[in-house]
């Protein structure tokens, strides 16, 4: 669990020190400005940045019943990080599924990309893409709602 908080705490602790040497050097303005600025990079890649983890067999239940897209993630991916902040509002109409929590999902993702755990990756209608762009996965999201 602690492996999904590195990169944000890594942010802030970096962010820390960035600030104190512009206090050090007598510019606070600029503390505050790399302060916020990193505490908002620790937010935007740590799992509070995404929708509430889904296990796969709930995502994959979700995708038949309410043709739901699945979208398997990891904490610290850029990639993943992108895909969220693009979709907006609408990302919460899909089902994100941690592979780091979950096997099975870990699983499915390595069954399309070729033995690989890259992510993001979206499946819907049993068609699933690695990697795709938002302008891909928006149409999905629509349908879904």
């Amino acid at each position: 669990m602690i492996r999904v908080w590195l990169v944000p705490l890594a942010f802030v602790a970096c962010g820390a020190a960035i600030a104190a040497s512009q206090v050090s050097g007598g510019s606070v303005g600029g503390a505050v400005g790399f302060g916020l600025a990193f505490v908002a990079l620790a937010v935007v890649f740590s799992p509070l940045a995404f929708p509430r983890h889904v296990p796969a067999a709930v995502a994959q239940r979700r995708a038949a019943e309410e043709g739901r897209p699945i979208v398997y993630w990891r904490p610290g991916c850029p990639y993943c990080a992108k895909l969220r902040l693009s979709l907006l509002g609408r990302a919460r109409h899909a089902s994100w599924v941690n592979i780091w929590r979950d096997p099975e999902g870990a699983a499915a993702v390595r069954a399309v990309a070729d033995g690989n755990e890259t992510v993001p990756t979206v499946v819907h209608g049993g068609a699933a893409h690695v990697n795709p762009a938002p302008s891909t996965v928006r149409p999905h999201l629509r349908r879904a709602q």
